[in-house]
């Protein structure tokens, strides 16, 4: 598993920044940056927003909840899980339901093309 340093040195790589340049994007020192990257130095979760945002991924990908760096990027996908979220469990359930036939549909549609 990669570890938080590890995902930050990947996306400050593939961006093209130096430890530098990401350091003054986030108002900090180069050596911090470096720190973070050998996992010597733990964030706090306001610092791995800021770097999410310079680094075009999420807080969960460079905390290892998720492998995708692009998931839940998306405000409206967000506003509407969130909307979802606040729903009585029976709506919630009939909601999740249905989506999850109709991504199996999709797939599936997708599979026979």
């Amino acid at each position: 598993m990669t570890t938080f340093g590890g995902k930050l040195r990947e996306c400050r790589s593939e961006k093209g920044y130096s430890q530098t340049e990401l350091a003054k994007h986030i108002d900090t020192y180069h050596s911090i940056i470096g720190k973070y990257e050998r996992d010597e130095v733990k964030p706090t979760i306001d610092v791995v927003k800021k770097l999410a945002d310079v680094l075009g991924t999420t807080v969960g990908y460079l905390l290892g909840e998720t492998e995708d760096r692009e998931l839940l990027k998306d405000p409206t996908m967000l506003r509407r899980l969130n909307d979802i979220s606040k729903f009585p469990e029976e709506d919630k359930n009939c909601i999740l339901y249905t989506l999850d036939a109709m991504i199996n549909n999709v797939k599936l549609k997708g599979l026979n093309m």
